[in-house]
């Protein structure tokens, strides 16, 4: 199969734009809810819980439609416009009904289980789009485009933030949620637009008789078990899903809590959070790149391997470090980590899938990373809660429990086996 590169590109930019929009909303929203509107860190992280219901209940069936009907752009584009849209309710809630503060959490719960959901289609383009030797690589320029995009985001909406530029509604972080929506959708226009689904070498799973492909809804519930069931019967697919439950959970759990920690342990200013986000999204990039790379010659299982022994040195360390110049430099490692894991392990994930089963396959990855969001935050949310009389030590604490769960998943990742490709790039 050989690379595509207008679709690479296509496919990159995509990614650029949406984390546009998500580290705005990342940085801003969660300080704006839980600081600025004093709703408790619990009912924050509930956000994402209840969306991890919400794909649980979606995610799934979608994703078994596109593997039998060959429609992922369609959906993807479908998604992609309901995102866009919830996301500038989401924005006006907070601009023109910030008293109401809990209209623009549900809003933004919405747009949230909808961003997740797209890639369930997106990550399963990985293998239209390269051959098997250069997963890896390309999943890194797909990671490190995510990286750069959040960058980019942090550097746009800074002047609203800090109050230098002023458009309409309230003033401060609810600014910067509106400009960071609109742009997002107009870089993603061109993935909407012109990607080119490409001539498939296998045909999509099931198509029905007459060639349309068209599902009965209920009859694609009551098939969830057995196709679910058949998934874990791939090699190792079982295993791999568990461990990424375990050390996505700490990841992903700390990184929605993270603006949030830096305010309550360290008082910094959004200004030094802005940029303290901006080193840890370079150093994101560049890992993107780099583990893409290393993962193709050394393999995937050896490489995650690797990447998650250093989250467990980082976590304590990231949580019980006094000092605030030595807290930047392992916030630096922390972004190269981010890089590479999600880069591994989608590169993995495809590895892993049936050819047949990969939309199907990526909505329970993304379920695995959804539902630890519901697991994470309430494991987060316990201990911020239980020990509040402690203050600010309290988030130190969870932060370094989150080391527990990424110990978990490599016990759990030792079981797994890749069909690997080592080659000479």
């Amino acid at each position: 199969m050989d690379m595509n590169r207008k679709n690479i590109a296509l496919w990159t930019l995509y990614d650029f734009a949406n984390s546009i929009v998500v580290v705005v909303f990342f940085l801003y929203f969660s300080q704006w809810l839980v600081v600025d509107k004093g709703v408790s860190d619990f009912w924050y992280n509930m956000t994402f819980a209840l969306g991890s219901v919400l794909l649980l209940l979606t995610a799934p069936v979608l994703g078994a439609m596109a593997d039998k009907t060959g429609r992922q752009q369609s959906y993807l584009n479908k998604i992609t416009v309901l995102t866009f849209i919830f996301f500038v309710f989401t924005s006006l809630a907070a601009l023109f009904w910030s008293r109401q503060a809990w209209i623009a959490a549900l809003f933004f719960l919405i747009a949230n289980y909808l961003y997740q959901f797209s890639f369930v289609f997106y990550n399963a383009l990985l293998s239209y789009i390269a051959p098997r030797e250069k997963w890896g690589s390309v999943s890194g320029v797909g990671q490190a485009g995510n990286w750069l995009g959040q960058i980019a985001g942090l550097v746009i909406t800074l002047p609203l933030a800090s109050g230098a530029v002023y458009l309409i509604g309230e003033a401060g972080r609810a600014q910067t949620f509106l400009p960071a929506t609109i742009i997002f959708f107009i870089l993603a226009l061109p993935m909407l637009l012109f990607f080119k689904f490409p001539n498939l070498s296998r045909p999509p799973a099931t198509l029905s008789s007459s060639g349309e492909g068209k599902i009965d809804w209920k009859g694609e519930y009551k098939l969830q078990w057995h196709l679910l069931r058949q998934l874990l019967r791939a090699p190792s697919m079982g295993y791999f899903l568990l461990a990424y439950f375990f050390f996505n959970d700490a990841i992903i759990t700390a990184a929605n809590n993270f603006p949030i920690f830096l305010e309550n342990v360290f008082g910094v200013s959004d200004n030094v959070k802005s940029m303290l986000f901006a080193g840890i999204l370079v150093t994101s990039a560049i890992g993107a790149l780099i583990s893409g790379r290393v993962a193709d010659k050394l393999g995937l299982k050896k490489t995650l391997m690797i990447v998650l022994g250093i989250w467990i040195v980082v976590f304590p360390a990231v949580g019980l470090i006094q000092s605030f110049p030595v807290f930047v430099g392992f916030c630096v490692i922390m972004g190269f980590m981010f890089g590479a894991v999600w880069t591994v392990t989608r590169a993995a994930m495809t590895a892993l899938c049936p050819p047949d089963q990969l939309n199907f396959g990526f909505s329970f990855y993304t379920l695995a990373e959804r539902v630890s969001t519901f697991a994470g935050p309430l494991a987060w949310g316990a201990i911020t809660g239980l020990l509040f009389p402690l203050g600010p030590l309290r988030y130190r604490i969870a932060m370094v429990a989150m080391a527990v769960f990424v110990a978990f998943g490599i016990w759990v990742l030792r079981k797994v086996e890749i069909d690997e490709y080592k080659v000479v790039l």
